[in-house]
Order: C-alpha cells, then structure tokens, then sequence
C-alpha cells in the first residue's frame, strides 16, 4: 500500500502527538506547578532542568472541584492540548481541562449530566479540546502576563484559573514543552 505525502504527514502528525516529550536522556519531559509555593518546574524523568518563580495562580485559590466561574485554578493531572502563540496573554500553553478525572467527579456529584459528561469524555478520546462551556468551565492554561498588568503579576494570584508566568518566562517555557506534555499541578 502506498501512502501519499498528505496521509503520511496526518500520520506522522499523529504519532508525534501521541509520544511524550522526551528529553535527550529518554526521560519523560514533564511540569510541575506549585500553586503553594508559586513555582513552575520543568523536569526531565526525576530531574529538575529549569525552575520558574513567581507564578500566579487564580484568585480564587485552588480548588479539585473547580466550576465555572470561581476563578480557582484546577488540581491534578493535565496535558498541554493547544497551543495560542498569538494570546491576549502573549503566549498560552492550553491543557486538557475539564479532564476525565473533573469530569467522572463532577458527573458523579450530579455537577454535570449525562449529555455534558458524554461530550466531555467523547472528545477527550478523540483527542480534540472539550468542550469548554459545561459547569466545569475550561480556558484553563499556562500563559504569560501580555495585556494583563505586569505590576500586578508581580504581587497576587489574578487569574480567573490558570497559571501566570512573566511574558519572558512564558517564551522560555514554551520553547521547553508541546502538545502532548504532561502537566501536574499541585
């Protein structure tokens, strides 16, 4: 069978998607946000290679139940799904939030219904964006400060859920991660 250069682009495409992003070594390129300590690693396997301080998170703190809204920044275990180079917020690393684990809790809580639940885990296999208007919210990311003011950055959590890093430390993380990259926030 003979592909043609487009099949074997999607192809290719898909099978980078689906591998994590491996440093050098072979291990496991990984993030690591502490929203108590305010600080963003990136790590190879078990090795921190890079350390950012002063991140900001949502103003309403964290929350493992986050809903629409609230302004908590979400806890647990998230892919980078998109990407947005061209953001109000400079540059906006998108994960995969409402995730399974949100989802299967917030279903379970009677938070969402069966047809928000079956929307949410379909795409999710599907590898597309979920759905990001369901009583879970969504535009949950890592991003840069942009339009946002940069002297308020410097001194409170002002998101309305994600995680802020300065427009400089944002370029540097960005040029360290994909799609695909998993992100634990803590």
């Amino acid at each position: 069978m003979r592909l043609d250069y487009a099949a074997f682009r999607l192809l290719l495409l898909l099978a980078l998607l689906s591998v994590p992003a491996l440093s050098p070594a072979g291990a496991e390129r990984w993030v690591l946000v502490d929203t108590t300590k305010k600080v963003v690693q990136v790590h190879d396997g078990d090795v921190v290679v890079r350390t950012f301080n002063g991140a900001a998170i949502g103003r309403g703190g964290t929350s493992t139940m986050r809903s629409r809204g609230d302004n908590t920044t979400p806890l647990g275990e998230f892919r980078i799904h998109w990407i947005n180079e061209n953001s109000r917020f400079h540059i906006f690393l998108g994960l995969d939030f409402p995730d399974f684990e949100h989802t299967r809790l917030a279903y379970a809580n009677g938070r969402l219904d069966i047809d928000q639940f079956l929307k949410v885990t379909d795409s999710l296999r599907a590898n597309r964006v979920p759905p990001q208007t369901t009583p879970l919210g969504g535009h949950i990311g890592i991003h840069g400060v942009g339009e946002a003011d940069a002297n308020v950055h410097a001194v409170s959590d002002w998101t309305r859920g994600c995680i802020a890093l300065t427009d400089t430390q944002i370029e540097e993380l960005f040029d360290m991660v994909r799609i695909g990259t998993r992100v634990i926030v803590r």
